[in-house]
């Protein structure tokens, strides 16, 4: 596994190793000893979540509060998107800055997320299926987002906003400077 930290600190692309023969490939997309020695933390996931997409589909930016705070490991099991995070560390000296980097079937590439982010994605490839591991379980009443589109953070979702298809909740989340952290 090749772990790469992003422009924010505790943020890590993860590109497992991938074995190719002519049957086709293997990849061992997840192991808990292997991560947590390879990040130098000790994260214990606890709940898997999958969705299956469209193009121009937007989900996010969203994130729990409090003792609810996840911190993710996602990728793409089919297709391509555009993942999205936001740092929403008070304290970080990357506090309000955001890094994108694209996942797909092809790359195998994941994201490592903190808790204290904001995540997201835009669906680049119809039928995309997006998957993650959280460490924490999901607490409805804990939920808060920050609106894809605040100027505040400048978010290139890579398609003309004309091709968005967003939820009715996402598009009347905070902006950024409103938003409850």
């Amino acid at each position: 596994m090749n772990v790469i930290e992003t422009t924010l600190k505790g943020c890590f692309i993860v590109q497992p190793q991938v074995f190719k023969d002519k049957r086709g490939y293997f990849v061992e997309n997840y192991n808990q000893k292997e991560f947590n020695n390879a990040l130098g933390l000790e994260v214990k996931f606890v709940q898997d979540n999958e969705s299956q997409s469209s193009k121009g589909v937007l989900r996010g930016l969203h994130y729990q509060l409090g003792e609810y705070a996840q911190a993710k490991l996602v990728r793409v099991i089919k297709g391509r998107v555009l993942d999205v995070v936001v740092d929403l560390r008070e304290h970080s000296t990357t506090f309000g800055e955001h890094f994108s980097v694209e996942l797909s079937e092809a790359n195998k590439t994941q994201l490592f997320v903190p808790r204290g982010f904001a995540h997201g994605f835009i669906v680049l490839e119809d039928e995309t299926i997006f998957s993650y591991k959280c460490d924490n379980f999901y607490h409805k009443a804990s939920e808060a987002g920050i609106l894809y589109n605040d100027e505040d953070l400048n978010i290139d979702w890579q398609l003309p906003s004309s091709e968005f298809i967003l939820s009715d909740k996402d598009i009347l989340l905070p902006k950024f400077k409103d938003a409850q952290l």
